[in-house]
């Protein structure tokens, strides 16, 4: 599969009352990551006229990070059918490889002018299954 991969800083602004990073700043970091995976892999011809929307997140958090860790993130297209992909998201800490989240998020791609569904080409399930 072809993943995308970035590290981010936890922040102070990321934190919740508990000093661990906010559940809905991972949710934010999910949906970044898959922005920046979409729009730095797939070429401007082929994003063209779609768009992808979230139907369902389903995350599961494993430990928690906090002020000053570093996390490592991932993403990659987990399977495609009609208009729906399945996006699977994992973040680590850095230093202890501690597996922090892991999110599966079904995205459907819609037509940006009429905002109905569409089918996935072959050449976008190509492009991000190939190794």
């Amino acid at each position: 599969m072809q993943s995308y991969q970035k590290a981010i800083t936890v922040k102070e602004d990321d934190l919740d009352d508990l000093d661990h990073v906010n559940n809905v700043r991972y949710v934010q970091w999910m949906q970044d990551i898959s922005k920046e995976h979409w729009m730095k892999a797939a070429p401007e011809e082929m994003r063209k006229g779609i768009i992808w929307v979230v139907m369902t997140h389903h995350i599961t958090y494993k430990s928690a990070a906090v002020l000053g860790d570093v996390i490592e993130m991932s993403t990659y297209i987990q399977k495609s059918k009609g208009a729906v992909s399945v996006r699977i998201v994992e973040m680590h800490n850095k230093k202890t490889k501690e597996l922090l989240v892991k999110s599966s998020t079904e995205w459907c791609l819609l037509n940006a002018e009429t905002y109905r569904p569409m089918r996935i080409s072959d050449e976008i399930k190509d492009f991000f299954t190939r190794s």
